[in-house]
């Protein structure tokens, strides 16, 4: 899906979508860093604030923000379709056993940020190995992999309550720390 889907627009998607219920922006945008900062922690850090009024997460993840171009140096990044929800139950099969994949959030985006939702996916080595044959990792992911999980728990966040605020916020302040920010 990757490798044969790319957008000549950037990054967003045609229309807004979900992840869950939570509106997604999809807002079309030149640069990835400016979209992810803006229409993915951004959104979901704005509505934390709003429906909990959680201020200390709030402040820390817009210091997130402003420095996380420091974790891309290196990085090669082209816009390609993405589901975006990627985890264990939006995966089946159809009548003659083929792979179908479900409720997608889709986006195009950085290949890397498929990656937000594997916790959730069950997903052994066997897959992480023949994707990175196909989709080699670039400069750094090790250090923005949970960046992009951290979108997904303060989805989570958002979605179920502040059982994942913790969580959210143990990513922020470790990219903190690393980011001396």
């Amino acid at each position: 899906m990757h490798k044969s889907a790319k957008s000549d627009k950037g990054y967003g998607f045609y229309v807004e979508n979900t992840i869950g219920s939570t509106p997604q922006i999809n807002t079309w945008t030149a640069d990835w860093i400016e979209f992810y900062s803006k229409h993915r922690l951004g959104y979901q850090l704005k509505l934390i604030s709003q429906r909990f009024g959680d201020s200390a997460i709030y402040e820390k993840g817009q210091r997130l923000i402003e420095k996380m171009h420091l974790l891309f140096d290196g990085a090669v990044i082209e816009p390609c379709l993405l589901h975006g929800d990627l985890w264990s139950g939006n995966i089946s099969a159809d009548a003659n056993g083929d792979p179908v994949i479900l409720d997608p959030a889709c986006y195009y985006g950085h290949n890397e940020a498929e990656f937000g939702m594997s916790w959730c996916a069950g997903f052994g080595g066997d897959f992480y190995s023949s994707y990175f044959e196909v989709m080699p990792k670039q400069p750094g992911f090790e250090k923005r992999r949970d960046l992009y999980l951290l979108y997904h728990y303060l989805n989570h966040y958002n979605l179920f309550g502040s059982g994942y605020r913790s969580s959210a916020m143990s990513i922020i302040d470790d990219y903190l720390r690393m980011l001396k920010a």
